[in-house]
């Protein structure tokens, strides 16, 4: 949670005690359904929450903004999207109903009106959003692909429409084919901890 304090210091008391709750809900979730590496749960607010918030760096989500989190997993990078931007709308997809499961207890768990999660493929999915977030390890290529079509057209931000992912290591290979476009920020930019040297943000306008 300090760390959480020292970044984003402007947050509620109310966007506070939802941050310090996710400790216990993910541990308590965690023990039923494994949706975070045993060994890494406690290092979930630098390697998840933070990690998660380091997109609230590249762009601050305007009110209406509705965002799809591709592949959520437990909740991430949607959840602390979501407690942090609570004027904005986030649906949280995955196609492995366990792990839907425990991101929508735990967003009961905060009483996350602007969250909604959903058991669906990427595929299948219609909506239409300003934004696709997500930390999935699908090649960037292959998720421009296939979320293009839920991009909206209507501008709400500061930056284009778009997909915004968390990535980490070498991605020159799986970017080369859209080098162009593809913008990549270092996550050390903004957060100083060891675990954010290799971890980068890359944002395609689409």
């Amino acid at each position: 949670m300090e760390l959480i304090r020292h970044y984003f210091p402007n947050i509620t008391e109310k966007q506070e005690q939802q941050f310090a709750a996710l400790d216990v809900l993910y541990r308590e979730w965690n023990a039923k359904i494994n949706v975070i590496s045993r060994k890494d749960i406690d290092n979930l607010y630098t390697h998840h929450v933070l990690h998660s918030l380091a997109i609230a760096r590249l762009v601050t989500f305007r009110q209406g903004t509705q965002i799809l989190d591709l592949g959520t997993g437990g909740g991430f990078p949607g959840i602390p999207l979501a407690i942090l931007f609570d004027n904005c709308h986030f649906t949280l997809l995955d196609s492995v109903g366990k792990k839907i499961k425990v991101a929508s207890e735990v967003a009961s768990a905060l009483s996350l009106s602007n969250v909604e999660c959903v058991q669906r493929r990427a595929e299948e999915e219609k909506g239409k959003y300003h934004f696709v977030v997500s930390r999935a390890v699908m090649p960037m290529p292959e998720i421009v692909r296939i979320v293009k079509k839920n991009i909206s057209t209507e501008q709400l931000n500061a930056i284009p429409n778009g997909v915004i992912c968390l990535k980490g290591g070498e991605l020159q290979a799986e970017l080369h084919s859209m080098r162009h476009l593809a913008e990549q920020t270092p996550i050390s930019k903004f957060f100083s901890e060891e675990y954010f040297k290799t971890k980068k943000i890359v944002y395609v306008p689409v």
